[in-house]
């Protein structure tokens, strides 16, 4: 089998001029004809492509720097906000202790006039009892001088013109 290989010869692979220059000139004609075909616009799309994933790189970066930013400027809002809130919390505490305080003393001078209320009431209620025993025994000894002063004047006729002169005059007055 090696010997019909080697009978054949190697007409084929021998290189003729005219089989090179035809050759040649066929690839040539293809290539340029592919080239403008084929070449150009896979070139074009290329780099329309390039020129694509570099915009969306761009865009990308864009994107990354932007949530950056934003997520600096939530970092500082929160601060802003937490500030704001201790702020709050802290005016409301010191409004607390302001009413708390404005309610004891109104709470203390209410308590005073009540106070200053009683001892007067109580006061005033002092005197009128005072009064009133002073009246009672007023009358008490009213009462007694008139036993006494009946006892006195009884049987006697002269006694009995004057008490009779005296109770006229009272009832005139």
């Amino acid at each position: 089998m090696t010997d019909f290989i080697l009978l054949a010869g190697f007409d084929v692979i021998k290189p003729d001029p005219g089989l090179i220059f035809w050759t040649s000139l066929i690839f040539i004609l293809v290539w340029f004809f592919i080239g403008r075909a084929a070449f150009r616009p896979i070139q074009e799309a290329l780099k329309k492509r390039e020129n694509s994933i570099q915009e969306a790189l761009d865009e990308a970066k864009k994107a990354r720097q932007e949530v950056a930013n934003v997520a600096a400027s939530n970092d500082r809002i929160l601060a802003e906000a937490r500030e704001e809130r201790s702020s709050i919390l802290k005016e409301a505490g010191e409004a607390r202790d302001s009413i708390i305080k404005e309610a004891k003393e109104k709470a203390k001078e209410e308590a005073k006039k009540i106070v200053e209320n009683a001892k007067v009431e109580i006061d005033n209620q002092r005197k009128a009892a005072i009064t009133d025993l002073k009246n009672q025994a007023g009358l008490l000894a009213i009462e007694i001088a008139e036993k006494l002063v009946r006892k006195e004047l009884k049987g006697n006729a002269e006694h009995e013109a004057f008490v009779k002169t005296m109770t006229d005059e009272l009832e005139l007055n």
